[in-house]
């Protein structure tokens, strides 16, 4: 999309509706007041260094001196609500906030591509400020998502002002996000791509319709092949990027070189913290950069909450904005009393989970085997010798669905899984209920004795607790994608996401085993066709044997 920049700035303060919004969400989301009143100066125009002006907004409080400012760039607009969480928050507490609109949005010179001038325009925003007389030579950024790419992009080189970072349920190297798990990550990616390219002609009630429309409407993008022209057709030309971002999976493409950012966690030498949630679809990439900066001696703190990527606006927003301004206020505003009473923070799900304290993740865990048995069983013994083993076919005509789970669109996180249990091409294995509570803290592993007819096949395994009413909800997901699937002799490993959560007496420990996830993975095809542009399917089917070999490895805390 191609937009220009907006008419010249104006001040002003916010208007009696703002305000009063802001009152409301400091009293019931973050439990904590006001400290000043702000100004608003809207439509500056920052520029590049290639020509181009990218529009911001500058959040000013009235109090004097102000305790720092904040960079917030993004994609998604300058808007009221939009504003709410990621300016006018940190602004009625003392702090300047220049909210930027990234390259080729809301009113931001050229055309938008994701993701590939993030670098330079964060480091040509940063010298901007330099030269404006609110800036006192204090910064820190923040935000969520595609905002916190944006954090990373500018800690590629980091400024001498930078104090500070809060990066929340972000990405650092999008390539992963977007294929890192073997497959297309079919869903979030075209779901995003085609909500990005709307989001400028879509208000109001239109946007509200495509929101509740957006299952039927995606859907032959999700289901019809190839994969590649069902979603341009859908497109219309509007997210030019998805083509390639569909049919590029090698990691070492130049195509990808701006968008991996791997580099910014060996150069950020300033506090970071990080934010996540056990279902958000960035969990991995969260960790992977905590566990990096701590093993360098960064100081980094780390929450991770019961959180999807959507909570960001709703259940998670208040710990969000509450564990930020305390962050912000000791690291850049020097306020003593705010410091975290642990490195890590991280909320349990289950029986009786809640809030923990932890020196660093992951705790050293303990381990607890659980075996594949006859007749759909999974216990702490292994089989007796000859039980025969359990078989499915995997269809890629009829995908086995994707349910709940790591996924940015409507319907993540926690779900009932009983009706994708009953499906013929999902197998499962459930253990006894358990005689005490059992408290699983990190990654977990599974080793499927797998075989295949076809050599070209996915495996998707998730762990689920079921209660005492039979409910089936999912905790933890893995999923890996085979080309020699028909190897008799191997045993595949698959690591699930990590979580933290407590089985609860009399509860019962599932393993679900299916061919896919579709649309969260583009369906395996059964064919050596590239995925993008591939016709021809075929089924395959699996056998898996439950002779000793296969079991799930649990890291159970200690007591």
């Amino acid at each position: 999309m191609t937009t220009t920049v907006e008419s010249s700035p104006d001040t002003s303060p916010p208007g009696r509706g703002a305000r009063l919004v802001d009152r409301m969400v400091s009293a019931l989301v973050l439990r904590r007041p006001e400290e000043s009143g702000y100004t608003v100066t809207r439509g500056l125009r920052v520029p590049m260094r290639d020509g181009i002006d990218l529009v911001a907004d500058l959040y000013s409080p009235t109090t004097t001196p102000a305790l720092g400012t904040v960079l917030v760039r993004g994609p998604y607009g300058r808007g009221s609500i939009y504003a709410l969480f990621s300016a006018r928050l940190y602004a009625a507490r003392g702090y300047h906030v220049l909210l930027q609109s990234c390259r080729g949005t809301f009113g931001s010179g050229d055309v938008f591509t994701p993701m590939r001038h993030e670098i330079a325009d964060g480091h040509d925003t940063v010298a901007w400020m330099r030269e404006q007389p609110w800036f006192d030579g204090r910064l820190a950024t923040l935000g969520p998502s595609y905002l916190g790419f944006t954090q990373w992009a500018l800690l590629m080189d980091p400024p001498p002002e930078l104090r500070t970072a809060v990066v929340t349920m972000a990405p650092h190297d999008f390539h992963r996000a977007v294929h890192g798990a073997g497959a297309f990550s079919l869903g979030d990616f075209f779901g995003w791509s085609e909500m990005v390219a709307h989001q400028e002609v879509a208000t109001g009630g239109q946007a509200l319709l495509r929101a509740v429309t957006a299952a039927r409407r995606l859907r032959p993008a999700f289901h019809d092949l190839p994969l590649v022209s069902a979603g341009q057709a859908l497109l219309s030309g509007r997210a030019p990027w998805y083509p390639d971002w569909a049919s590029r999976p090698d990691a070492d493409d130049p195509f990808w070189e701006n968008m991996r950012l791997d580099a910014a966690l060996d150069r950020v030498q300033v506090p970071v913290l990080v934010i996540g949630g056990w279902q958000d679809l960035f969990l991995d990439q969260t960790l992977a950069g905590y566990e990096h900066l701590h093993r360098r001696g960064v100081d980094v703190g780390l929450t991770i909450g019961p959180w999807t990527h959507t909570d960001l606006a709703g259940k998670g927003s208040g710990v969000i904005a509450r564990e930020t301004l305390d962050w912000l206020g000791e690291h850049l505003a020097g306020r003593p009393g705010t410091r975290r009473p642990a490195p890590v923070r991280i909320h349990v799900g289950g029986a009786d989970g809640g809030w923990r304290g932890l020196p660093e993740w992951p705790p050293p865990p303990g381990s607890q085997v659980l075996h594949l048995q006859p007749a759909g069983a999974l216990g702490s013994a292994a089989p007796a010798a000859g039980a025969l083993p359990v078989m499915f076919t995997y269809n890629p005509d009829h995908p086995t669905p994707s349910v709940g789970g790591r996924v940015l669109a409507g319907g993540s996180g926690v779900r009932d899984n009983r009706a994708l249990e009953a499906r013929p091409d999902v197998v499962t294995f459930t253990g006894p209920p358990l005689p005490a509570d059992l408290e699983v803290v990190g990654s977990p592993v599974v080793e499927l004795a797998h075989t295949s007819d076809n050599p070209h096949a996915d495996l998707f395994v998730r762990i689920c607790d079921v209660d005492a009413k039979g409910r089936s909800r999912n905790v933890s997901d893995g999923f890996v994608r085979l080309v020699d699937a028909d190897r008799a002799d191997r045993v595949v490993r698959v690591d699930l996401d990590a979580m933290a959560h407590r089985f609860a007496a009399g509860h019962r420990i599932r393993l679900l085993v299916a061919g896919g996830a579709h649309p969260r993975f583009a369906r395996n095809l059964g064919t050596d066709e590239p995925a993008a542009d591939g016709m021809r399917t075929l089924p395959s089917h699996r056998t898996i044997a439950v002779d000793g070999r296969s079991r799930v490895v649990l890291p159970v805390a200690a007591p």
